[in-house]
């Protein structure tokens, strides 16, 4: 019985110590008889008990790892506390294993270091403006040292740059005035365009009114043209109009009649006008007006015949 039970606890730690059950995205690394023989991938595996183990057991996950705080000198001498956080992933399990004692402090340090190089050859204000720069550049440098490990580095991000607190106010202050001068200038630039505007605004009222002015000129003396032109024709009908009454029958007679009418109406107002009453010594000097004027109408010279030649008196 005491036979059995020990055979039934050797023949448990045989098969325990033989199968192997290895996770998904993990790699273990085997030994025979100290030496590396070989790395077993995921899924059910055999080991060859007290002869071969399992020495190593990686995982094959991307790891994000925190890299300490510390703190940077720039080149212009200001101090920065700068902290981050380092991805990296194993993709050689030998090498991991066998590469390095402790490759997570190995990666932790180079970073660190690295990190120092870097920000120790810019400026403070580089150091904000140029955060991808540092990132690659620290990748970089991890990624060329870290193939001896088995180890390859993804990413690296810096977390936090924190520069001192008087550093912090001048850069506060600095800010501060920058704002300011571009409100002022923005200020400015809106009362020079409010101005621009206002005089252009000006200038167009100026030209549509003096344009108003002119057209309303322009209309005015195209209307008193076409009233004067209106007036000479409607006088130039009327005379063809008394002309070809004229000559009518009867038309000399009413034109006497008519030039009668005017001059009397014309002594009548001289009359009025110089309070005095002016009669014609003569009344042949009435019948002498009216035949003058009826010369100028039929054309005759007055004082001449009915198309004789005047004599001329003699001195």
């Amino acid at each position: 019985m005491e036979l059995a039970l020990i055979i039934l606890v050797i023949a448990v730690i045989f098969v325990v110590r033989t199968f192997k059950i290895v996770p998904q995205q993990n790699a273990w690394v085997v030994e025979r008889l100290g030496k590396y023989d070989r790395t077993l991938t995921p899924g059910l595996k055999f080991v060859i008990p007290f002869v071969e183990r399992v020495g190593y057991k990686h995982s094959l996950k991307e790891v994000p790892l925190d890299v300490p705080s510390q703190v940077c000198i720039t080149k212009d001498n200001t101090q920065l506390q700068v902290d981050g956080i380092l991805y990296f992933q194993v993709t050689d399990p030998m090498r991991a294993s066998y590469g390095s004692s402790n490759y997570i402090v190995a990666i932790t340090q180079l970073a660190q270091t690295t990190l120092r190089s870097v920000i120790g050859k810019m400026e403070l204000d580089k150091t904000f403006e140029e955060r991808d720069m540092i990132n690659a550049s620290v990748v970089s440098a991890l990624d060329e040292a870290a193939l001896n490990w088995g180890v390859k580095v993804l990413r690296y991000e810096i977390k936090d740059l924190t520069p001192p607190a008087e550093i912090l106010r001048a850069m506060q202050a600095q800010i501060t005035a920058e704002r300011e001068k571009r409100a002022l200038i923005a200020a400015s630039e809106g009362k020079r365009q409010e101005q621009i505007n206002l005089a252009e605004g000006e200038r167009q009222a100026f030209i549509a009114k003096s344009e108003g002015e002119r057209q309303s000129e322009i209309n005015l003396a195209q209307g008193e043209a076409a009233a004067i032109l209106a007036v000479a024709e409607a006088s130039a009908e009327a005379i063809r109009k008394i002309a070809g009454a004229i000559r009518e029958p009867g038309g000399e007679a009413a034109v006497q009649l008519k030039v009668a009418e005017k001059a009397v109406e014309a002594y009548g107002n001289l009359a009025r006008v110089n309070n005095t009453m002016i009669v014609p010594g003569n009344m042949t000097e009435v019948s002498g007006l009216i035949a003058s004027a009826m010369a100028v109408i039929k054309g005759v010279p007055p004082g001449g015949g009915g198309g004789g030649t005047a004599q001329a008196r003699p001195r």
